[in-house]
């Protein structure tokens, strides 16, 4: 009975096994131990339903319940949006067609007409170092999510975002968070962030603050992440930061700490938030969010719209909330990607698999950089030195990489150096660097959102891209799925898939579990494997 693969949450933290930002949210495989504790607990037994694993997390234990009626809070304002001349003059019936032709769908106006979409960057009103920051960055005009997105959040609406990876969502939340803190008193001593940004990864937090400095001016921002020591990140509170951004684990234990208070926030963003319930943050985050003002505004970012987001979007966007979604409401892989999928059966299938992957990198490594996906972090290790040992530049990244190096290989991956990088899930989650030409999935993932997420690394603003995928026969389950999304995208479905997915339904496998594989693992979702090969987790 090993260790599960920290389920989906249970906590990690430094080499001591203090701090970091997993937290015991279910065992991923069943049977296995529910990930690290917390604090004085050791190990949590993990291994049951759904979130499993629970006991060993006490962090969020000094938080005592807010009675905001008892609370003296500042008045603050949220609704700067005044509309363009140009924006004025546009008639909604144009506005409706605009709508349709971006792929932008308004499924809930929160009882209130959603205000008219921003047609240019001027349009936004805009500090003039905000617009300095867009011309340095060549920006010609703003993404679909940002038109929209951009309106509703200063008109200081509550709003629901659902789009795709690599969609300019970082900004459309952003901007409206910069001039909504210029409008607001400012800090005392003490007093805590204005916007607190929640993020499910260390990587994704870092590279939402290289936005924010690059953006926000003179506002003081800081980043938040475990594994790391915390205190520099401490001294950075105590000075004062308009902007925080976290990942859950550090900031509830900074919290837990009572280092920092959340009564002044007033703009709070959730980016990636299926990811982050997907981790097993849920209870964290629910945490986290109970100690900021019920009255302030929130804006909720996701990639899916699984029941599991739907309700806490429910709970935490309490202004009558603006739901908008960029695409197609359904699951959908970028349509610039094209895929293909390689099927692996037999004891032979690794050798092949690995003989399979040199030729595709002799085909492709010219063309720019490459993502190679393993499915646990031992695997990713093995990858790695196996390629290096045949002379590729290949770099990996993982949970059990600390800091430094994960900063490291990103440097060297963004800068070509080593043009070859080797992930696992969530490692490369909210993974954002350009050129990446080709994603190859060494494994398959456990479910059929990581696998639009995965190759969604590739294909991003307005490039196209290659996704290749090694699909063996133990996870023929994913066939039938996998030949929906790539039918959607009008992709070549091989006669040897369409076979596989055939069989899959008299294969003797279990039903389809959750996201982590029914019992043990995670919350359920679609499409990961009951049976098989246990049904595990997906791992870090």
């Amino acid at each position: 009975m090993g260790f599960g693969s920290y389920g989906g949450g249970g906590r990690r933290g430094d080499s001591r096994g203090r701090g970091g930002d997993r937290f015991g949210g279910g065992g991923s495989r069943g049977g296995g131990y529910g990930g690290f504790g917390g604090g004085s607990s050791s190990f949590g037994k993990g291994g049951g339903k759904g979130k499993g694993g629970g006991g060993g997390s006490g962090l969020g234990a000094n938080l005592r319940r807010i009675d905001w009626s008892r609370e003296r809070l500042i008045q603050f304002e949220k609704n700067f949006y005044q509309e363009s001349a140009a924006v004025q003059q546009w008639h909604p019936s144009e506005v409706e067609m605009w709508r349709q032709e971006k792929g932008i769908a308004i499924i809930n106006d929160g009882g209130h007409p959603c205000p008219k979409p921003m047609k240019t960057f001027h349009d936004g009103n805009w500090p003039s170092f905000v617009m300095d920051a867009i011309t340095r960055a060549g920006f010609v005009e703003p993404s679909p999510i940002q038109a929209q997105g951009w309106s509703v959040a200063s008109s200081g609406r509550d709003m629901i975002g659902i789009a795709e990876t690599g969609s300019g969502k970082t900004l459309s939340f952003l901007l409206p968070a910069i001039k909504h803190i210029a409008a607001q008193p400012p800090l005392n001593n003490g007093d805590g962030p204005i916007c607190l940004v929640l993020a499910p990864t260390r990587e994704l937090a870092v590279q939402i603050q290289t936005e924010v400095t690059k953006f926000g001016g003179q506002l003081r921002n800081t980043c938040l992440y475990g594994g790391v020591p915390k205190q520099p990140q401490i001294r950075e509170i105590r000075d004062g930061r308009e902007i925080v951004i976290a990942t859950p684990g550090r900031l509830i234990d900074i919290l837990d700490m009572g280092i920092c208070t959340l009564k002044r926030v007033t703009y709070l963003c959730l980016d990636e938030a299926d990811r982050m319930l997907d981790m097993g943050f849920e209870d964290q985050v629910r945490k986290i969010c109970s100690q900021v003002r019920p009255d302030r505004q929130t804006l909720l970012w996701s990639a899916t719209w699984p029941k599991s987001v739907a309700s806490l979007a429910r709970d935490l966007c309490r202004e009558n909330p603006v739901h908008i979604n960029i695409g197609a409401l359904e699951l959908k892989a970028n349509h610039r990607i094209t895929q293909r999928v390689e099927i692996f059966a037999g004891y032979s299938a690794a050798r092949e698999k690995r003989q399979r992957l040199n030729q595709l990198l002799s085909e492709y490594m010219q063309q720019g950089k490459v993502i190679i996906f393993a499915e646990t972090k031992r695997g990713c290790d093995d990858l790695t030195r196996n390629m290096r040992m045949d002379g590729y530049p290949a770099l990996s990244i993982h949970g059990d990489k600390k800091q430094e190096e994960r900063d490291w290989v990103l440097a060297e991956f963004r800068a070509g150096k080593n043009p070859i990088l080797i992930a696992t899930d969530v490692a490369a989650r909210g993974l954002d660097v350009k050129d990446i030409k080709v994603v190859i999935n060494f494994d398959m993932p456990n479910n059929i959102e990581d696998y639009v997420h995965r190759i969604g690394r590739t294909g991003r603003a307005g490039a196209d891209g290659t996704a290749v995928s090694f699909l063996t026969t133990d996870k023929a389950r994913f066939a039938q799925d996998l030949i929906g999304i790539m039918r959607e995208a009008n992709q070549y479905i091989s006669p040897e898939l369409e076979n596989l997915a055939q069989q899959a339904k008299h294969m003797p496998f279990g039903g389809k579990g959750g996201r982590g594989g029914g019992k043990g693992g995670g919350k359920g979702g679609r499409g990961s494997f009951g049976g098989g090969r246990g049904g595990f987790g997906a791992p870090y």
